[in-house]
């Protein structure tokens, strides 16, 4: 099994070090190869995605990655910014369809912001389309105007195709778990997302055992925050699903116990943690990397089948937050506070 290693910048290196070494322990045929993305890339080979390292994750059955980006890079231009990388790594690899699990575990009820009664057994389901809407759509870009006016442009858009694709993506998750899923939308005011609406409506005739429902991108914001528990499989655009996946990760007690997975149609993916690269804490030894740990989890599920493996690093993490193992982000008075390396270990040793 051929994994692209892409460590990226920030705190990035500190997660996937550890996530490495949780993949290593369970001894399995795995050929890791590491590689430069991001500001790495753009220092490495003055460009945020090197072709060599488009072609390593080409040629690899999933790819393993950090996170990219650090204010040093913003005055840069946009085109070789970390984040144009990952954008285009996104697109290079058709990773239409990214998940990302909000799963509350018991030990942090109390790390969320919110009461433990509103938050505790939450599980939820977000799937996000990635590789269309308004991050992609053209036309895009600032010109002058006739006035001497500067205009930014960007444009959502997304054909029926691309929104059945992401549509079968969450009803075929839902199928697997509680048989709900919630579409969202503006259809009140946004054409593009009136037809995601009615082409929701037209494929859920495929999936007559999951209920369908819809809401608006404004409402599910605060719904995530009033009964995050009433949404099993929630499934949105490119922009809508950026937002509100972050949203829901707070839920869970932080952003860094959120893993995700970037799919193609074959299940080839990027796995990844849903946090950004945290700059200001790199290096310091104090990052989460239960969020790129539980990437792994995924990967060893969704790309290579292994369920087995998966459930044994889901199940390890657990162990460790059983036994009082916190970094600073899900700490709480009585748990021990450890560092991102000692956190890797506990999992280890879990396992």
């Amino acid at each position: 099994m051929k994994i692209a290693v892409l460590p990226g910048d920030g705190i990035g290196p500190e997660i996937v070090t550890q996530a490495v070494k949780v993949l290593k322990a369970l001894n399995l045929n795995l050929e890791m190869t590491e590689a430069p993305i991001g500001g790495a890339g753009y220092e490495a080979a003055g460009d945020p995605l090197p072709d060599a390292t488009l072609k390593l994750a080409q040629e690899a059955d999933a790819v393993l990655l950090g996170a990219v980006g650090d204010w040093k890079y913003d005055k840069l231009e946009r085109h070789l910014r970390p984040e144009r990388g990952l954008l285009r790594i996104r697109k290079e690899l058709n990773l239409f369809a990214n998940l990302r699990p909000a799963l509350l575990y018991p030990e942090l009820a109390s790390a969320s912001t919110l009461k433990p009664e509103v938050v505790s057994g939450l599980d939820i389901m977000i799937v996000r389309e990635l590789t269309g809407d308004i991050y992609f759509g053209q036309p895009r870009g600032i010109s002058m105007l006739e006035n001497g006016e500067r205009e930014g442009v960007n444009t959502m858009r997304y054909n029926e195709s691309e929104i059945k694709r992401i549509g079968r993506v969450a009803f075929e998750i839902a199928m697997k778990r509680n048989k709900k899923v919630c579409s969202v939308d503006k259809a009140n005011v946004l054409e593009t997302t009136e037809l995601w609406r009615q082409v929701m409506i037209e494929l859920s005739t495929d999936y007559p055992e999951v209920e369908l429902s819809h809401m608006y991108v404004d409402n599910a914001a605060m719904q995530l925050i009033r009964a995050p528990k009433q949404f099993d499989v929630m499934v949105t655009g490119n922009i809508f699903g950026d937002i509100l996946s972050d949203e829901a990760s707070m839920l869970t007690g932080s952003i860094g116990m959120l893993p995700s997975a970037s799919l193609d149609a074959n299940n080839k993916g990027m796995y990844e943690p849903s946090h950004g690269s945290a700059p200001d804490i790199a290096g310091k030894d104090v990052a989460n990397p239960l969020a790129t740990i539980l990437s792994a989890a995924m990967m060893l599920r969704y790309t290579f089948n292994d369920e087995v493996n998966a459930g044994r690093i889901e199940n390890a993490v657990k162990k460790a937050l059983a036994q009082g193992f916190r970094t600073a982000d899900i700490w709480t008075e009585g748990t021990s506070k450890v560092g991102c390396s000692a956190m890797g270990d506990a999992v280890v040793a879990a396992l």
